[in-house]
């Protein structure tokens, strides 16, 4: 953990863990715009908590895709079948476009 120099380095299995619990996440999410149920709101802001203070990019990235995930579980609540598709198709864009933003290969 501390090099010769005695500063701290990460060791590869401690980036690749944290590299792994960052995909978890973003396959958490993937599945929350699948199921679009209303208690997945409440997960993808916990998951979502610890991106929102990197950049003001990445927080309007993460405002805009849980808007589009909010929309999703309403007109799935609704019944509007006509409207899923396109906008799962939305939260979808707005999920990897705020992959992008983290650093997490898609």
């Amino acid at each position: 953990m501390f090099g010769p120099d005695g500063t701290f380095r990460l060791t590869a299995s401690l980036v690749a863990r944290r590299e792994d619990l960052r995909l978890d996440c973003f396959q958490r999410l993937e599945a929350l715009v699948d199921s679009a149920g209303a208690d997945g709101i409440e997960e993808a802001n916990a998951l979502l908590r610890r991106f929102k203070d990197r950049s003001e990019q990445t927080t309007r990235a993460i405002d805009e895709f849980m808007l589009d995930l909010k929309t999703l579980v309403f007109v799935v609540e609704t019944g509007e079948e006509g409207f899923q598709k396109p906008i799962r198709k939305l939260a979808r864009a707005r999920l990897a476009k705020l992959k992008y933003l983290v650093n997490v290969p898609a």
